[in-house]
């Protein structure tokens, strides 16, 4: 009895091994910091939610509506419900398999076969408990749950990266919108500017006053207008078109007028992060969760080396008639231990472990790969972040000396001292300037969001509390 007991609690010891691979994150291949300027060690603000982010009430409304409704968006999430699936029948293979089956068989045998003067016809009914063990004893069972376990987490950030990209997309597709409808406004005003010039320059060469080439070079602005009228207008169709693609369902903004491209729209980015930040990102989560996993794949292969030891055991009643299929005497039981060691493969056993090493270091690469492409991201925007400030508030002295320029132009054109060249040269200036605001403008806010995506796109944790809700609902 003792030795019995002494042999349950060695197989209970056993069963906890694992030949999993002691696992270290690889060494970053990037600086700590993206500039010499941030000192290391320094405290880090964190980055606020979408919806502190982004300030515009039309444009939450929209990112709610695709957060809920977008198709990318749902078949991501599905992804992760199928990998937590796979892992819940990893996770059922260390328990014991328990059956129950039930059979009956009737079989009429020939005389000739019987051996007897009459045709014999023979029953046999049973129902049988069955149990399945798989001793998990050097940890292969454990090794592909871990497996499945870290794939599932690798999807589930595949999702936040999804979620994040939606996000940002939806944001810069919308601000793409305003600005083009700002350009559109821009250019109707042109051509409305031109179109009154063309019809005073007509009116003034019809009494001699102007001359033919100041009428053609009228007519030369207003139909240049009018084809960047049309530009604008079927880019603002096919925004609108790509916004509805993105919430995933026909939408109409009733939160208000929208906020201006020179409006503080976003929030401001904190300043002097380190690239420990990077480590939040969801795609390098989840190819740090990929490398894992198939760092767990090394345990299994490892664990294939050695035996399997499997138990089956089935008890149940038989009997040769139904009604005395229950009844004294018609018990039985079988005990079937087994085990399996292989002894020769043709090398297949350690080829499955030099793939799984291979893989294993393959991944280290993806990983360092997606962290160095991190990094540039980031530093990217940071630099642009400074110079598209600088860019902007350049065009706009230009603007406003594009408009003093008209305004002189204009004078000076209608007292006689300039000719009309010089007046068409200013408004075509005016309007190429107004233009340039509203496109660098676009450009800032659109790196502004690249940014915030790169950082690791916020804290999504209001997300988080909703679907978890949900989930427990």
């Amino acid at each position: 009895m003792k030795r019995g007991v002494l042999s349950l609690a060695v197989l209970a010891a056993l069963s906890g091994c694992s030949l999993i691979p002691e696992y270290e994150r690889p060494a970053p291949p990037v600086p700590l910091n993206w500039s010499e300027g941030v000192e290391q060690g320094m405290e880090q603000t964190p980055l606020v939610g979408w919806r502190g982010f982004f300030k515009d009430p039309q444009l939450q409304h929209l990112i709610g509506l695709a957060l809920e409704n977008n198709r990318d968006l749902r078949v991501a999430a599905l992804n992760v419900q199928a990998n937590r699936a796979l892992y819940d029948i990893q996770g059922a293979e260390r328990y014991p398999q328990l059956d129950a089956n039930g059979s009956g068989t009737r079989t009429r045998m020939p005389q000739d076969l019987s051996g007897g003067e009459q045709r014999s016809i023979n029953s046999q009914y049973s129902a049988t408990l069955g149990l399945s063990w798989e001793l998990d004893l050097f940890g292969r069972i454990g090794s592909l749950r871990e497996q499945a376990l870290q794939t599932f987490l690798a999807s589930d950030e595949a999702r936040r990266g999804v979620q994040i990209s939606l996000v940002a997309e939806v944001a810069s597709t919308y601000l793409t919108l305003q600005a083009d409808q700002a350009l559109l406004d821009v250019t109707a005003e042109t051509l409305k500017t031109y179109e009154d010039s063309y019809a005073l320059t007509k009116r003034s060469n019809e009494v001699g006053v102007a001359s033919s080439l100041e009428l053609a070079q009228a007519r030369t602005a207003v139909e240049s207008a009018r084809a960047v009228l049309a530009r604008y207008q079927r880019q603002v169709a096919q925004d609108r078109n790509a916004l509805t693609v993105l919430v995933g369902q026909p939408w109409s903004v009733t939160a208000g007028n929208p906020l201006l491209l020179d409006e503080p729209v976003l929030a401001a980015l904190p300043v002097g992060l380190s690239s420990e930040v990077l480590y939040n990102r969801p795609d390098v989560l989840q190819a740090e969760y990929q490398l894992l996993a198939v760092n767990a794949s090394i345990g299994a292969a490892k664990a294939a080396f050695f035996p399997r030891i499997s138990l089956t055991g089935a008890a149940g009643t038989a009997s040769n008639e139904l009604s005395g299929l229950f009844g004294s005497g018609s018990e039985y039981w079988t005990f079937s231990p087994s085990i399996s060691v292989p002894i020769f493969r043709a090398g297949a056993l350690k080829a499955s472990l030099d793939y799984a090493e291979i893989s294993r270091n393959q991944q280290v690469a993806r990983y360092e790969g997606v962290i160095q492409s991190a990094f540039r991201e980031v530093a990217d925007g940071l630099q642009a972040r400074q110079t598209y400030v600088d860019q902007v508030a350049a065009r706009r002295a230009l603007l406003e000396a594009s408009e003093e320029y008209f305004r002189l132009a204009d004078r000076r054109y209608n007292i006689g001292v300039d000719s009309y060249l010089t007046l068409l040269d200013a408004q075509r200036q005016l309007f190429e300037a107004r233009q340039s605001v509203i496109a660098d403008r676009l450009s800032q806010l659109l790196s502004e969001i690249s940014l915030y995506k790169a950082l690791g796109g916020g804290d999504f944790a209001e997300t988080r509390a909703t679907q978890a809700a949900n989930t427990e609902g």
